[in-house]
């Protein structure tokens, strides 16, 4: 059976215009980002630093600001691919545990700062192996990093881990079984990265199937880089409670030239069941999952019911922070307060969190934090 909607209209811009939405009031926003991945947020001046310290020399320059910009322009390429190789250059770094621990401490302080109070920040501990840690070590060392960082922000922020299979690689398994070891040490759930073309989610059907086996959370990385298809996978072989960019649902809804749209079985399936699709626009814009900022489809799949949380992926790679994506959603659909409530409210809705936390931070951080705005 199809589903078929009206889409009702999207918000103008004279909503914002009259809403009170200055670079000011979006950054004091209580933000939450549930899609951001450690490696792919570091500072550039430490990544300088801590090349110095362990003797890489493979960075493209040692200037910080020509830095973030090269990482931003290598990303820009239209493909995951291509997006996906800057990240040799922060792994390098990062394989020892005080690089780890800094890199974590200073990414807690760098969301804070952006007024994020929740994050679900993740990585694969298998890429920080190099320097002779264990994978426990890895993610000892991370924990320690984001419970300083938090300690440094005053409290201001919450940061729970996910630790992330690698799709190309076959230690799934084992990263899952990390993942439930330490689930009461920080660690909130599990995730599958990397390349979709080729790799895909149920090839790690075992790790899932531990997790389940545990009642451990998961996301999956899906419709990105491959269709509706992967979502499919993602949701109905694997059991993913939620889809890391997952944009590519649109590819199960027609929308006609009267308004209306048809939902497939999948696309009514992931919105009837409250599946939160991690949206990254301006990491889908370098990947190209989407054109450009006007005509992304989180606003069509917002409109159309889907849970929708809005995410940085990599602050680095993607020159962005949750204040930046809050700016690009004002000036492409014109939202105001209420759709940024919204969305936050729905992120942590969908966070690996025990559900009286959820309900702590959403009555006593988020409603009153916009309320006060």
């Amino acid at each position: 059976m199809h589903l078929s909607d009206n889409l009702p209209a999207a918000e103008g811009a004279a909503e914002a215009a009259t809403a009170g939405i200055t670079a000011d009031w979006i950054r004091r926003a209580p933000k939450a980002v549930l899609h951001d991945h450690l490696d792919g947020g570091l500072r550039p001046a430490t990544i300088i630093e801590l090349a110095r310290e362990c003797g890489y020399t493979g960075l493209p320059t040692e200037d910080p600001a020509a830095l973030g910009v090269w990482f931003r322009d290598a990303a820009d390429s239209g493909s995951l691919e291509r997006y996906l190789e800057t990240f040799a250059h922060t792994c390098a770094v990062m394989q020892t545990r005080e690089a780890l621990f800094r890199v974590a401490a200073e990414c807690a302080e760098d969301l804070a700062a952006d007024g994020v109070v929740y994050a679900e920040v993740r990585y694969a501990p298998e890429q920080h192996l190099a320097g002779g840690l264990t994978l426990d070590e890895v993610v000892e060392a991370v924990n320690d990093g984001f419970r300083e960082g938090e300690r440094r922000a005053g409290g201001r922020i919450t940061v729970g881990t996910l630790l992330t299979g690698m799709r190309h690689t076959d230690r799934s398994l084992e990263i899952a079984e990390l993942t439930v070891a330490h689930r009461e040490r920080g660690v909130a759930g599990f995730d599958i990265a990397g390349g979709e073309i080729g790799n895909p989610p149920s090839r790690h059907l075992p790790a899932f199937q531990h997790l389940k086996r545990h009642h451990c959370h998961f996301t999956i990385h899906a419709g990105e880089a491959v269709g509706a298809e992967s979502i499919h996978e993602a949701v109905q072989v694997c059991g993913a409670e939620r889809i890391g960019h997952g944009v590519r649902i649109t590819d199960d809804i027609q929308v006609h030239e009267d308004g209306t749209a048809t939902l497939g079985h999948l696309a009514a399936y992931v919105r009837d069941n409250r599946i939160a699709l991690e949206v990254c626009p301006t990491s889908n814009l370098q990947t190209g999952a989407a054109k450009d900022y006007a005509t992304h489809p989180i606003d069509q799949l917002r409109r159309l019911g889907f849970r929708i949380t809005l995410n940085t992926d990599n602050r680095l790679v993607s020159g962005t922070t949750m204040s930046r994506e809050f700016q690009h959603m004002v000036d492409a659909f014109g939202y105001g307060p209420e759709v940024f409530e919204e969305f936050t409210v729905a992120a942590v809705e969908a966070a690996f969190l025990p559900l009286p936390e959820r309900r702590r931070i959403i009555d006593e951080v988020i409603r009153p934090g916009y309320a006060a705005l």
